[in-house]
């Protein structure tokens, strides 16, 4: 079946609300040395393009101004170097940009196969959060069995996505979700326990939970959770930071830092060396894939959109009323 020469992609025609994402028509991209194209069956709907509509994120140098940071679908053509993919195959694959449109370009070491019980639009939400997932608190964090994890956001795409891999690989999971109905959902998928944020005090509760306080924070709220993060945590806790949701910027007290020797980080996905991207795809393959074998870890998606009807799908992820993931379908 030949390529066509043009398609439909989504596109950012001004920073601002998600009215601004537009269907238009482009030329389809050609595979490089090392890459592949992909005739995109479904792309996950992620924080960090709703940052871009708005024109916070801009997209590295070189790399398209058309959103989306994952696909699933079917490769269709092959650049000249790519070695362990062939035309045909069912992948799912991390982006730099170009997700919201009928084809995309990966780098060949960022595709995953697609495992064998999920659907292509399952798939497609997968690789970003348990990219973001495996390297934040397993690399970065060096979270390990039988450690506390405090997972803000518990019921978003990263959140679902940690407490399922952490609580797979024996780790205690703790979460914060903004509704009960959230929280019921965030302990249906393993969590030792969900706390409203809304109506209860997570430092307070963390604490006599774990007697003493939690070894691992994934916070992508920022604000006033800085200070209280460096408040529940037990003596050498990590802080990892993902995002700002709350705000950067604040004014805390480190001194509580120092004396429990705690650590402090934080990082981006996008804008990382492809070569550490590749070694986070070889041990989400490795070490997480297996886990959606045996039916301890899947994708939560909430709903699905058209392509064209981008927009709808950022309007939902902004209202914060849904749990799980969102993606647009082909």
């Amino acid at each position: 079946m030949s390529t066509p020469s043009t398609q439909t992609c989504i596109e950012v025609t001004q920073p601002g609300a998600p009215e601004v994402l537009k269907p238009t028509s482009r030329s389809v991209p050609q595979p490089t040395d090392n890459q592949v194209l992909i005739k995109v069956a479904a792309a996950g709907i992620n924080r960090p393009d709703v940052f871009q509509r708005l024109g916070f994120y801009p997209p590295p140098p070189g790399v398209t101004d058309i959103p989306g940071l994952e696909v699933s679908g079917t490769i269709i053509a092959t650049g000249t170097m790519v070695e362990d993919w062939s035309i045909g195959d069912k992948v799912c694959a991390l982006l730099s940009g170009g997700g919201y449109a009928e084809y995309a370009i990966a780098e060949s070491s960022l595709c995953l196969p697609v495992p064998a019980n999920l659907s292509l639009t399952d798939a497609a939400a997968l690789p970003e959060t348990c990219f973001t997932v495996w390297h934040n608190l397993f690399e970065r964090a060096e979270l390990k069995a039988g450690e506390w994890l405090l997972v803000h956001g518990g019921s978003s795409g990263i959140g679902t996505t940690a407490i399922q891999m952490a609580t797979a690989l024996g780790v205690n999971v703790i979460t914060t979700a903004g509704s009960d109905e959230k929280c019921s959902v965030c302990e249906e998928l393993g969590a030792v326990k969900a706390i409203n944020y809304k109506r209860d005090d997570f430092v307070e509760v963390c604490k006599t939970l774990t007697k003493g306080g939690v070894n691992v924070v994934l916070d992508m709220v920022g604000g006033d959770y800085v200070q209280k993060n460096i408040s529940v945590c037990a003596p050498k806790a990590r802080i990892v930071n993902i995002a700002f949701l709350q705000g950067s910027n604040m004014q805390i007290d480190l001194l509580p830092l120092m004396l429990k020797q705690l650590v402090l980080t934080g990082s981006t996905l996008r804008a990382q060396p492809l070569q550490n991207k590749a070694r986070i795809a070889a041990g989400v393959e490795s070490q997480v894939w297996p886990l959606i074998a045996e039916g301890k870890f899947k994708p939560i998606v909430h709903s699905s959109f058209p392509l064209r009807q981008a927009s709808e799908g950022h309007a939902l992820m902004e209202s914060s009323q849904h749990i799980g993931k969102i993606v647009l379908v082909n």
